[in-house]
């Protein structure tokens, strides 16, 4: 990526600005710059196919990655005010922030079936497993009205503010930490065998996960 100027502002990489203020929630002269600059490439690299469609698939990735974080700077003007503006200028930005987000969050009407029926299914199956473990497994006492309270209301607020800050959880993780939390407090005790196997699930999530779902995409790429 090219230099570009403005008067008493110069950037070398538009697209690092562009990153390192998203990373650190931050705005600068240097930010308004490289998001103008970043939106104009991203732009002109889009401009020659007449729809999406017609995007060649090399190009899909790094396109939708563009404008992700397009979005993500957007968010800094739209919802934290980085960026003070007269209000129709702001309306503007607003609008183009929601535009960019249409075309990246999305979510499919298949994905929304096909997580809708593993979630019903899977409770479905499985739903008197998880109650037993959750109500008689994890304390060494069977979980009582207060403390079930006390543990949905520390996942609400628990799941709340990682909502509101951005941070990846599981309501699961929460829940089942939460009950934890009741029955030490209670004086009940754990049983630390379905403790030490939680958190072995716990850990062993993610790299299954990541590994099923790189599998899964290479089988599906092959067939579709």
């Amino acid at each position: 990526m090219g230099k570009y100027v403005k008067p008493g502002v110069t950037v070398a990489d538009a697209k690092a600005a562009v990153q390192d203020a998203v990373r650190t929630k931050t705005w600068s002269d240097q930010t308004t710059v490289a998001l103008q600059t970043y939106i104009h490439d991203t732009t002109a690299g889009l401009q020659p196919y007449a729809s999406v469609d017609k995007v060649p698939t090399d190009l899909v990735s790094n396109a939708r990655n563009d404008i992700y974080l397009i979005g993500e700077a957007l968010k800094l003007i739209d919802k934290r005010k980085l960026l003070p503006m007269q209000a129709d200028d702001l309306k503007a930005v607003t609008d183009y922030h929601k535009a960019v987000d249409n075309a990246t969050k999305f979510i499919p009407l298949w994905v929304k079936i096909a997580v809708a029926l593993a979630l019903g299914l899977g409770t479905m199956v499985g739903w008197k497993r998880i109650v037993v473990t959750v109500g008689e497994k994890i304390g060494k006492s069977h979980l009582t009205y207060g403390q079930g309270a006390a543990a949905e209301l520390v996942a609400m607020v628990t799941i709340g503010m990682a909502d509101r800050l951005g941070l990846p959880v599981s309501t699961t993780h929460v829940l089942s930490s939460g009950v934890a939390g009741t029955m030490a407090a209670n004086g009940s005790g754990l049983q630390w065998a379905t403790v030490r196997n939680l958190l072995l699930a716990w850990v062993l999530t993610l790299p299954c996960s990541i590994a099923l779902s790189f599998a899964l995409f290479v089988v599906f790429r092959q067939v579709f």
